[in-house]
């Protein structure tokens, strides 16, 4: 509205009904501009900032006038919390910074790898000694060691494959030869290993591998290898299906999810694809799915009961609240932390108090790990349990403090809005505070895609899932990817279907053995 300052009323309630609608406008603007500048923090944050969520706990008494002027009394605030917590004075203790490590020198070379030995020896002259010139005797050596690089070599394999006749013409038998991954195709298993673990477990795209084997004097396009990873998923997907199975068969399973582009041939550019990651106790397993809508979870997670802990994206609210399908929402602090976390700079006071009590549960955990589930959930019922009722009640008081919409706002109203499925690893010691495992899977994912920038279809999604789900798991069982998809593409065309459960990189056993 556009007042005009000449022509001013003289009624004194029509000035005050415009000085107060001017007045409301003036504060809609500030709450926007709030909102932008916390927007435009964030953004520059996280392209310029550190990702570390950290705060030093000691900020949480630097802010006790705030608890004071929320109706509490800022002297006893240590001490409640101290007699909430059972007199722990470790947790209470000032953070303080680790302490540097002194090196320790160079680590030793592997004894498995490939020596060769060159000595040096003195000339007869160099041996005479330079104060009696007699000749000096061998006491010994000093032995060094260096590293050399032999590159990888390409070969090739000629299968003769005999043949056989009859003088009367009637037969002729050819001798067989194992089957390949691909039938007729160029590439043996190692090549088809290699194809992809350079691509989905050290995230390099077809077209630099392409280059890579120009340089051994190979021409290999890139719209092959990429031919060769289809086939090669597909030749995987039984066993596939059976790692799928035993990720699910766990108690808990984290998931989490992110996006990935996808080129769509009909708009000639790229949509949004979701990657989802399925972390079980024994396996870690990745799905494909062209949108983010409920029914890629819903489908993946059919005939899973157990606890599901994920953050809170609300596809997942119908699987939980369905009582035949058995899953038990378990939520994520990291995601609840992130929330007061980015309000900081808004409401640097409450955010701080919030995220200090967080990182009390944190700590705890910390001292935690290693001991069985049994002694962790007794550990939390004891000392967690009133850290966050503290936390709730704090919450709930600064709830009808702070603007709804606010960053801070917002944050709270998050936390409290999933409280009960945040409070839930408190019941099992075998649950975990977050699922932080899930998003350190996806770590591979937002890697690779800054490399090979987009998949070419949704097909080439779901291969990208089945490949990364068995280096994922490889890596968690500290088996070299190359190896086990080396032997198992030589073995798992002709292997027993009831028996593919031995192919699964938990029971795996080379061939060799």
């Amino acid at each position: 509205m556009k007042l005009d300052l000449n022509r001013l009323p003289d009624d004194p309630d029509l000035l005050r009904e415009i000085v107060a609608g001017l007045a409301s406008q003036l504060e809609e603007q500030e709450r926007r501009l709030a909102r932008v500048q916390h927007i435009l923090e964030i953004m520059l944050a996280w392209r310029f900032g550190h990702k570390a969520e950290k705060i030093d706990e000691r900020q949480l008494f630097l802010f006790a006038v705030q608890y004071e002027a929320s109706g509490g009394d800022a002297e006893s605030l240590h001490t409640e919390l101290k007699e909430d917590l059972g007199e722990d004075s470790e947790l209470l203790a000032a953070v303080k910074p680790p302490k540097r490590r002194r090196g320790h020198g160079r680590k030793a070379l592997p004894k498995a790898l490939t020596r060769e030995r060159i000595e040096y020896e003195l000339s007869e002259a160099e041996r005479a000694c330079p104060h009696c010139q007699s000749t000096m005797q061998r006491i010994g050596e000093e032995v060094s060691e260096r590293l050399e690089y032999v590159p990888a070599t390409l070969k090739v394999i000629e299968e003769a494959r005999a043949k056989y006749g009859c003088q009367c013409g009637g037969a002729v038998k050819t001798a067989p030869k194992p089957a390949q991954p691909i039938e007729k195709g160029l590439a043996g298993p190692s090549l088809l290993a290699q194809v992809a673990v350079a691509k989905y477990a050290d995230h390099c795209p077809l077209h630099r591998q392409e280059v890579i084997f120009q340089r051994h004097g190979v021409e290999l396009s890139r719209k092959t290898m990429c031919g060769w990873m289809s086939q090669t998923a597909d030749l995987l997907t039984p066993l596939y299906e059976r790692l799928k199975a035993v990720a699910l068969h766990s108690k808990v399973v984290q998931t989490d999810d992110t996006p990935v582009a996808v080129l769509d041939p009909t708009r000639m550019h790229t949509r949004k694809g979701r990657i989802w990651t399925y972390v079980g106790e024994e396996a870690t397993v990745y799905d494909y799915t062209p949108t983010r809508a409920r029914e890629g979870p819903d489908q993946f997670l059919k005939d899973y009961k157990g606890y599901l802990q994920a953050d809170a994206y609300g596809g997942y609210d119908a699987l939980y609240k369905d009582p035949e399908r058995g899953l038990v929402e378990v939520a994520c602090w990291a995601h609840a932390r992130r929330k007061h976390y980015e309000a900081r700079t808004s409401d640097v006071v409450r955010a701080t108090t919030v995220l200090s009590h967080i990182g009390m549960l944190y700590k705890m955990e910390r001292r935690w790990r290693g001991l069985s589930g049994a002694e962790r959930r007794w550990q939390r019922r004891q000392h967690a349990v009133p850290v966050l009722e503290h936390l709730k009640e704090y919450l709930e008081r600064e709830k009808l403090l702070v603007l709804p919409k606010s960053p801070e706002g917002m944050a709270i109203g998050y936390t409290l809005s999933n409280w009960q499925a945040l409070c839930r690893y408190t019941e099992d010691g075998d649950l975990s505070i977050d699922n932080n495992a899930a998003e350190r899977s996806l770590r591979g994912i937002a890697v690779g895609r800054r490399n090979w920038t987009f998949f070419g279809s949704d097909r080439g999604g779901r291969t990208a899932a089945v490949l990364t789900s068995f280096m994922a798991t490889c890596q968690r069982k500290k088996i070299d990817p190359w190896a086990y998809l080396c032997d198992v593409l030589g073995r798992i065309a002709e292997h027993p279907i009831q028996q593919l459960d031995e192919l699964l990189p938990s029971n795996w056993k080379p061939i060799q053995a």
